[in-house]
């Protein structure tokens, strides 16, 4: 047979064991396909996009009629091969059709030969060879291999660039061999980009195989020294303890340690690294440097500090698989790169969009035009990067303009197992890398075992990314050599792999053997270097048990000053001069002359103007407008992101406004001050993405303390597409790691009949996750007060436009950070009562209608009917929060019920009980109602009972029962779908809050 024969052939062009290039089971040469008709439009393509040997025949045929009538590229190859022919005698018996099959054997090569590459360690299952790869496919047999082929000049880049027209098939396939089906597998051919594709062709293509001088490949042995040792000593130490180790795929840290190094040749300063637990620990010590006795020391379990005191806040903590840190590493070529580890959830893959939030945001703080000098570096599993969504959601920000970091770096730690889960029941593509290709990413497939072949994938990716400025994926195959975790046994459920990883050479011993056997380096000098580590690693295990952890820094030096939850952070005025209010205010209701917008736009605009002009009827997208403005105009970085947010899902906002016949756009908020940078404030529509979107803005927000930066929902009920970004991160960061943010969350809510996808933003859960005690009565003293720094986030419902300027406002001034959820309004962005008068947006103290907080945000509006500090004619005190008070309030006055008092909770968590038990104390003899829109199982219910008993009890004032419900029965969905449904709720809630009668409890 064919194949055996060629097997047997001294002279076939491959050692070792027998090639696999020639498919046919039989000996025959394939007959050529009968020819069938081809578009004329198809003849006009370029030789890169030829692909079927029935096109060919149909082109030749098509040029020897007209040669102008195919692409310029062909009408050359015909050219040249007519005069080629003429004066090779080699070549005389040749016909054209033999050289275009051939091209077409190259270009097969190109497309697939990622298939025949030997990129798995463990050759599990060997993968079948397309045909297109059998040279016996385009007619070619043994007999050929020695003749010659005319391949013609081509303005390509690769071998066929070379000069070299007339080439042996031997010579052809040995030189795709080497270059595509070695121990790497490219994959680039899905890229619509010539350049890129002729860019890769020339790194890939090359005469010489990798070739590393004596002096790197010692750097490199080292380096795996370190992985190797690394993961024995912890194995050693602490058997029996979780680490998810890397064993079986060692050669990462080698291989990221030479793509930083090249990076850092590239102009990259800065490095953020997001991770999943397999490898942290290893990538922590050796990659990034985090000192090995703290690691050492966490392993022992001695992670809070010994002496406690100011600033030592230590949080809960996290287990040590999950921590963070940053560290400035010295490259190989004499550079120094800073490294930040984003510490993470188990939650796989959330730290993505968190990572490219950082990155981002770097970018703009070190005025990183070009996006060269930081760069995203994100680490992935194989079942986690085809099975999670938030991969694909974070992909697709990658070219946005808003959310773009000038290209990523994936490496994907291919275990060949999720867990317990095979690839074929994992996935349905046949790489976990496959989602790439949407982006015209390539991909790099590298047998883990082989060192230089990871590092020079790793450094292929770093040049990439510093040229094309583009995401790229390395795809590392490799195994877990102890399953999971180490107390895991994986042959519970892969027998068959662990049998063969039992036996099989680690990467180490794979490289020693190399080196030794090529002479390039002796037994002495290795065991030297062997000697070398485990010297450093005992010696830094003795150290660390009188370990002191430092006193816990924040992320960078923009946070120096900022205090943790157990300093005293004075409380401080937002109000601003009444001359500044008024010169944005101008500024930010003037459109250029010559702006032509929407006539609907141009009248708001003229109103918002009369607005800044007489000071009076100042409504909710001016006061967001004003509070932007002011902070930008005090140097803070404002970004507001999120579905829709430039319109406003509610055509509110027209933060971007469009010239109707140019279709330029306009910002007024880019425009307060003359040569404003455009980035200052940024305002960006989103993809349609909640996980991803709110995880960028959040690692934008955790880099600079000065910026306020919101992610606004669509609907409020669209947060939970969110939801491991809110339960991992937002709610629960700043204990488990200690990194603050000021990050703000608009969610719209309330309840107006628009079914049950549009009503509620899940208030419940956001207080449910609230981690102040609803039974212990914080110190409220404002001079003593830690009460929001020690809580984990802020929840408000706001009803003013003032107000919701000075919560924002907040947020920036003042000496911790902080995250906001805010319930946004949606029919108050234009109710006629909701307006504020600009004086209330002022410094300036006593204004009518103010407590005694002076200019700024009020936790609790009393009531509005000028009480006295004592009122003991009221015998109704109704505490409500949002939109539902003007309804209360329109409905207390249409049955002039004066003795009913309504107070409304603006900040609910955390709760404040010393305004609550002002009011109380001011209505000594009234009933107690809580008033919402929800349904009792959901809103603030639930949150505001416990805390709001807490407080009458220290006034004696009664009991649980004493407390009255007023709001919607429980419910499994948030609302009824049904209008008139809503509007009798509605009307019913309303008007038992105010009825005469005592209202009973809900017991």
């Amino acid at each position: 047979m064919l194949r055996r024969n060629l097997a047997r052939a001294p002279a076939s062009p491959f050692a070792g064991p027998a090639p696999r290039y020639f498919h046919s089971t039989h000996p025959r040469r394939y007959a050529v396909p009968v020819p069938r008709a081809v578009p004329l439009s198809r003849l006009t393509d370029s030789f890169l996009d030829g692909t079927s040997s029935v096109y060919l025949e149909e082109l030749q045929r098509a040029w020897e009629a007209d040669p102008t009538s195919v692409d310029e590229s062909w009408d050359n190859f015909f050219r040249n091969f007519v005069g080629q022919a003429a004066t090779s005698p080699g070549l005389s018996g040749q016909t054209i059709q033999e050289s275009m099959r051939l091209l077409l054997l190259v270009r097969a090569y190109q497309v697939s030969g990622h298939l025949k590459a030997k990129i798995d360690p463990l050759a599990l299952e060997e993968r079948p060879v397309p045909d297109v790869l059998d040279p016996a496919f385009y007619g070619f047999s043994e007999a050929d291999l020695d003749r010659e082929f005319f391949l013609g000049v081509w303005r390509m880049a690769g071998f066929l660039s070379e000069n070299r027209p007339v080439q042996t098939l031997r010579s052809v396939l040995e030189r795709l061999e080497q270059a595509y089906s070695g121990t790497i597998g490219y994959e680039y051919m899905h890229i619509a980009d010539r350049e890129k594709c002729n860019w890769l062709r020339d790194r890939i293509e090359t005469v010489n195989p990798r070739e590393y001088s004596y002096d790197r490949r010692q750097v490199m042995l080292d380096r795996l020294i370190w992985s190797t040792q690394f993961e024995n000593f912890l194995a050693q130490k602490w058997t029996t303890a979780k680490r998810f180790g890397l064993e079986g795929a060692e050669t990462l840290i080698p291989g990221m340690k030479e793509m930083f190094d090249r990076a850092a040749d590239l102009g990259v300063e800065s490095i953020v690294i997001g991770m999943p637990h397999r490898g942290r620990l290893n990538v922590l010590g050796n990659v990034v440097r985090k000192p090995l006795r703290q690691i050492f020391s966490e392993f022992s379990g001695g992670t809070k500090p010994v002496n406690e005191g100011e600033g030592l806040y230590t949080g809960t903590g996290d287990v040590k698989y999950h921590l963070g840190t940053s560290y400035d590493r010295p490259t190989r070529g004499g550079k120094h790169i800073h490294l930040s580890l984003v510490a993470n959830p188990s939650h796989l893959e959330a730290v993505d969009p968190v990572v490219a939030g950082k990155t981002r945001a770097k970018q703009y703080y070190s005025n990183d035009l070009d996006r060269t000098k930081n760069l995203g570096i994100l680490l992935h599993g194989d079942g986690s990067f085809s099975g999670q969504g938030v991969v694909y959601e974070t992909l697709h920000l990658s070219a946005l303009p808003n959310y773009t970091t000038g290209g990523t770096i994936h490496i994907v730690v291919n275990n060949q197992v999720a867990f317990t889960t095979d690839p074929r029941v994992g996935r349905s593509s046949q790489y976990c890398t496959d989602v790439a290709k949407a982006l015209d990413a390539p991909i790099f497939h590298v047998n883990g075992d082989d060192l230089e072949a990871v590092v020079h994938v790793c450094e292929l990716a770093a040049e990439w990314r510093q040229t094309f400025h583009a995401d790229v994926v390395v795809d590392i195959v490799c195994y877990r050599r102890f399953g999971h975790n180490e107390i895991d046994e994986p042959s519970f459920t892969q027998p068959k792999m662990y049998k063969i990883i039992r036996n099989h050479p680690s990467s180490l011993e794979i490289y020693q053997n190399k080196l030794l056997e090529s002479g390039k380096i002796s037994k002495e000098d290795i065991d030297k270097m062997q000697k070398k580590v485990s010297t450093i690693l005992n010696e830094e295990f003795k150290n660390s048990k009188d370990y002191v952890p430092n006193k816990r820094d924040w992320l960078s030096a923009y946070w120096t000053g900022f205090k943790s939850p157990e300093q005293i952070s004075r409380i401080r005025n937002t109000g601003v001069k009444p001359e500044i209010l008024k010169r944005v205010g101008e500024a930010m209701t003037t459109l250029p002359e010559n702006f032509k917008p929407h006539r609907a736009v141009k009248k708001i605009f003229e109103q918002r103007h009369q607005m800044i002009e007489t000071g009076e009827g100042i409504d909710w997208a001016v006061g967001e407008a004003l509070a932007f403005a002011t902070l930008i105009i005090e140097g803070n970085h404002v970004r507001l992101s999120g579905q829709d947010v430039e319109r406003g899902t509610f055509s509110h906002r027209h933060a971007v406004i469009h010239d109707q016949e140019t279709g330029v756009q306009y910002c007024p908020l880019d425009n307060l001050v003359i040569n404003q940078d455009e980035e200052l404030f940024t305002v960006s529509n989103s993809s349609l993405s909640e996980f991803a979107v709110l995880g960028f803005e959040l690692g934008y927000s955790m880099e600079n303390p000065n910026s306020l930066v919101l992610w606004e929902a669509q609907f409020g009920d669209f947060s939970n597409g969110a939801q491991v970004i809110f339960d991992q991160f937002l709610s629960s960061g700043e204990a488990k790691w200690l990194r603050q943010t000021g990050l703000v969350v608009c969610l719209p809510h309330g309840y107006d009949g628009q079914g049950p996808e549009h009503s509620s933003a899940r208030m419940e859960r956001f207080l449910q996750m609230s981690d102040d005690n609803p039974y212990v009565i914080p110190e409220m003293d404002p001079t003593l007060r830690k009460q929001i720094q020690q809580c984990n986030w802020q929840v408000v419902n706001v009803t003013t436009p003032a107000n919701y300027f000075h919560v924002l406002r907040r947020q920036i001034h003042r000496d911790f950070r902080k995250p906001l959820i805010v319930m946004s309004p949606k029919n108050l962005l234009r109710h006629k009562e909701c307006k504020s008068n600009l004086s209330e947006f002022d410094d300036l103290a006593g204004h009518p209608g103010f407590d005694k907080q002076g200019t700024r945000f009020k936790r609790l509006i009393k009531d509005q009917n000028n009480h006295k500090d004592l009122e003991e004619g009221i015998n109704r005190l109704v505490l409500c929060s949002g939109k539902v008070y003007y309804e209360l309030d329109e409905e207390r006055r249409k049955t002039e019920r004066n003795d009913v008092a309504i107070c409304r909770v603006e900040q609910l968590c955390p709760f404040p009980y010393d305004l609550i038990q002002r009011e109380l104390k001011r209505y000594p003899n009234a009933e107690i109602v809580w008033c919402q829109e929800e349904p009792m199982n959901m809103g603030a219910y639930s949150y505001i009972n416990p805390r709001l008993l807490t407080a009458m009890r220290a006034l004696g004032r009664g009991t649980i029962e004493d407390i009255k419900y007023v709001g919607r029965a429980p419910s499994a969905a948030t609302a009824t779908g049904f209008y008139s449904v809503h509007v009798q709720e509605q009307t019913e809630l309303v008007q038992k809050a105010l009825q005469r009668d005592t209202i009973k409890g809900p017991f």
